[in-house]
């Protein structure tokens, strides 16, 4: 019977923690879509990478929402089991308050894993892999890239300007600076341009201008009334390389082990004179997980007073504040690490003590109403 009711407590907070956490992720995932929108119309990148870019970046939010999600469901269910007196099962049926504690603790170990995995693993992998849709892509609508009476410089050695954009997608009094070197570089003026579809590919077909080239300042000239600007082999400004949230944890334990050894090897993102950023990015996949039992211990403060009491909503309230500054902290901490280690080790060690104490305070309250009831 004890095994039934435990399944029960913890189904219930399993779906409301699901719930509440993809939930809360799918909401931010939209507005953070609608901000990655610019990929695709400032960027001129097509739809297909824009949706895997977004897709990819989903495992990143829940990590972030996770630990916000397994406080309050757990609080929840806690504060709705004690106010609809469905706890009483369980002492009427033999199960101590620390039966409870003892076993969420050790079921927040298991989430402790899951997270780490998360943060270690899957996280990184997914950066990656969003990051090089965008580092392998094309820039495929060069129409996003033009924008009236504005100069358009989205895509890398390239500045366009248009004073109009008519309804037929014809852009009037166009002005295009191709630059390839210091010393060498194009400028074209157009009374109009328009994009066609050449196979695969998009040219910019200009009308009644003309072309000056520089080349080691020596400037030639030429006019035409029809000249074709191809548009293939260019690149925009979006940073695409490989940051220090993509490499993988593997990577950051050499880095980590060239770091404390003085080896020379080269590793990427790799500074040994600046270890700072390679700490905090070890720090949030290893140590920021452990900030979970504790969260699940501070909601389990919700056992200790009864709704019988009088002071039970101020004392609610004031573990919900608990357990949000904890989450405030574990972000926070971050911003600590500093390049020397031994100065960290504190830091690492605060979610350790913080469990340490509240569970043993839980443990300590229990024994004591034990004993006032014998």
């Amino acid at each position: 019977m004890k095994k039934i009711i435990f399944k029960k407590l913890l189904t219930d907070c399993l779906i409301f923690f699901l719930i509440s956490l993809f939930g809360i992720s799918s909401i931010i995932w939209v507005f953070q879509a609608v901000n990655f929108l610019d990929i695709m119309i400032e960027d001129g990148r097509n739809y297909y990478v824009y949706l895997q870019y977004t897709l990819f970046n989903f495992p990143k939010i829940i990590s972030k929402v996770l630990p916000f999600c397994i406080f309050f469901s757990f609080s929840y269910v806690f504060i709705k089991y004690e106010m609809n007196n469905e706890l009483i099962i369980f002492w009427n049926h033999g199960v101590k308050k620390i039966n409870i504690i003892n076993f969420f603790f050790l079921f927040s170990l298991t989430i402790l894993i899951i997270q780490g995995i998360l943060l270690s693993i899957v996280v990184p992998k997914s950066q990656e892999i969003a990051r090089s849709q965008l580092r392998d892509s094309d820039v495929d609508y060069f129409e996003g890239l033009i924008k009236p009476k504005k100069f358009n410089d989205n895509v890398k050695n390239l500045t366009i300007y248009t004073d109009e954009i008519t309804a037929q997608n014809e852009f009037i009094n166009i002005y295009i600076k191709k630059t390839t070197s210091n010393e060498k570089f194009q400028i074209t003026f157009a009374k109009k341009g328009i994009f066609e579809s050449r196979g695969n590919n998009k040219v910019l077909v200009l009308y009644d201008g003309q072309t000056l080239n520089s080349n080691n300042n020596k400037i030639t000239n030429f006019k035409f009334s029809k000249s074709d600007f191809g548009l293939t082999n260019i690149d925009s400004h979006l940073v695409i390389h490989k940051k220090l949230q993509e490499q993988p944890t593997v990577g950051l334990i050499k880095c980590m082990k060239n770091i404390f050894f003085k080896e020379n090897k080269v590793i990427l993102n790799c500074d040994q004179n600046n270890p700072a950023n390679v700490y905090k990015e070890i720090f949030e996949r290893f140590v920021l997980p452990f900030y979970l039992p504790l969260l699940i211990l501070i909601a389990s403060l919700n056992l200790l007073v009864s709704k019988e009491k009088v002071d039970y909503v101020r004392y609610r309230i004031l573990i919900f504040l608990f357990g949000i500054f904890s989450i405030i902290i574990s972000e926070t901490s971050l911003g600590y690490v500093n390049n020397i280690f031994i100065k960290n080790i504190l830091i690492i060690l605060i979610p350790v003590i913080l469990i340490t104490i509240i569970y043993s305070v839980l443990i300590y309250k229990f024994k004591i109403k034990e004993l006032k009831l014998k």
